[in-house]
């Protein structure tokens, strides 16, 4: 009923586990499906992670993003939906335009995650992850400027706050992003995330790069 009565989207269809999600998407056609990770049967670690290898059989240049809903707890299993290629988490108490956001988010190709679960994410994963050295060498692919989009978008600033933040076009941001996934072999930002946090790039509490803008200007406000 939220998401139904919001014109801009439309919900094609409601099921019960992982597996019917993968048996109704030819038929429904999805762009957002959100996701339980807890449900009888295939549950939504393993649906998910079936939506990131195997597209759809009618279209398979067409991507399905996932949005996790998930309790306040972050588990192991969020942590692996978010490898498997989640690219949002919402919780399940959370105000519910929060939802509707995250839907148009996610169906646009940006990551959103839930402030509480993010903080939890971040706190839990900086424990849990394996050692940043490996991960650390595959920055080295990008350059300068697309290392610094990647620390925006890990700090949570979307595409245009980003191209505010370096002064910079917004097509130019796409651009770095697009370079950016390419080139460490991500499927979407919520990963590039990832992999930032966990090479040791962006640590949680650390507060935001200055601004170009900023540094030149030091006295405007």
């Amino acid at each position: 009923m939220l998401l139904d009565a919001e014109p801009d989207l439309e919900v094609v269809g409601e099921v019960s586990d992982g597996q019917a999600v993968l048996d109704h998407l030819e038929a429904l056609r999805p762009d957002v499906v959100v996701m339980d990770v807890r449900m009888p049967g295939m549950d939504g670690l393993e649906a998910t992670r079936r939506l990131a290898v195997d597209p759809p059989p009618e279209d398979p240049d067409r991507v399905v993003r996932v949005i996790i809903l998930t309790t306040y707890h972050v588990d192991d299993a969020v942590y692996e939906a978010l490898r498997a290629g989640a690219s949002g988490f919402v919780l399940k108490d959370a105000a519910p335009d929060e939802l509707v956001l995250a839907v148009r988010a996610v169906a646009a190709g940006e990551a959103w995650l839930d402030p509480a679960v993010a903080r939890r994410l971040l706190s839990d994963f900086a424990v849990q992850a394996p050692p940043a050295a490996p991960a650390a060498g595959h920055l080295e692919v990008l350059t300068a400027r697309e290392r610094q989009v990647l620390v925006l978008l890990a700090h949570g600033l979307s595409g245009p706050q980003i191209a505010s933040h370096l002064v910079i076009g917004g097509a130019t941001v796409k651009t770095h992003l697009a370079r950016v996934l390419m080139k460490l072999g991500l499927r979407d930002r919520a990963q590039a995330v990832a992999l930032a946090y966990q090479a040791g790039l962006v640590r949680a509490g650390e507060p935001l790069p200055s601004s170009p803008r900023r540094e030149r200007f030091p006295g405007a406000r």
